[in-house]
């Protein structure tokens, strides 16, 4: 016979085990990973650990996300392209965080001429991408950004290339994808050169125009 006293304290203990499992599903946290090229790991930027994009969007977003850099140094989309994402370890590294959003930003190391020559392939290579995290277990959000503006010509990188192929390319491969939404950041910093100071890589204060951009349309997302 079942006492009052054990009743009880079986009762408190089932009450405990479904308060801890509802406290861990409330601290399930959103996984966002942010591919992408210098632009997104932080090259040149002062104290870039503590300001480049990815860090400042997460501290925009909050406790309830993860935010991390896949950003490598000198990538290209292009699977011909003299640094391929594709080769990285960060690309393995974002496919295995399993991310709820994807945020891909590449584009600018393409537009460098050993590169471009693959032009026509831009495209496939975009959509491949696309499709290979909406296929991932977790069925991410994918976000595509449109490269930000070369405020200066250099080590191959050009505006002309950027801004009159290089978007165009990017534009036209969404458009044939389904599910997929564009972040302008050209448009973000188009009015802000001072904040290129390289003439490619913005600086912190320009990454925290980015951040907010990314920032702003998660928040339309959540929101929707």
């Amino acid at each position: 016979m079942i006492t009052r006293s054990r009743f009880l304290e079986g009762s408190l203990s089932l009450l405990a085990m479904v308060l801890f499992c509802t406290s861990l599903q409330a601290v399930e946290l959103v996984k966002v990973a942010c591919v992408g090229d210098s632009i997104t790991y932080g090259a040149a930027i002062q104290d870039r650990e503590n300001r480049n994009y990815p860090v400042q969007l997460g501290q925009l977003l909050g406790d309830g996300y993860d935010v991390r850099n896949f950003g490598v140094n000198g990538a290209t989309l292009l699977k011909n392209g003299d640094l391929p994402y594709w080769t990285r370890p960060q690309f393995k590294m974002a496919t295995e965080f399993q991310p709820d959003i994807v945020i891909i930003k590449l584009g600018t190391n393409d537009s460098k001429p050993q590169n471009w020559k693959y032009a026509d392939r831009y495209g496939d290579d975009l959509q491949a991408m696309i499709t290979h995290f909406q296929t991932l277990e977790s069925r991410p959000q994918i976000f595509v950004c449109r490269p930000v503006p070369v405020a200066t010509d250099r080590w191959g990188i050009t505006e002309a290339v950027v801004h009159d192929e290089v978007i165009p390319a990017l534009n036209r491969a969404v458009r044939k994808t389904k599910g997929v939404k564009v972040i302008d950041l050209y448009k973000v910093l188009a009015p802000h050169p001072q904040l290129i100071p390289d003439g490619v890589h913005p600086n912190g204060e320009g990454a925290g125009l980015m951040a907010d951009a990314i920032y702003k349309r998660l928040r339309r997302l959540r929101l929707n």
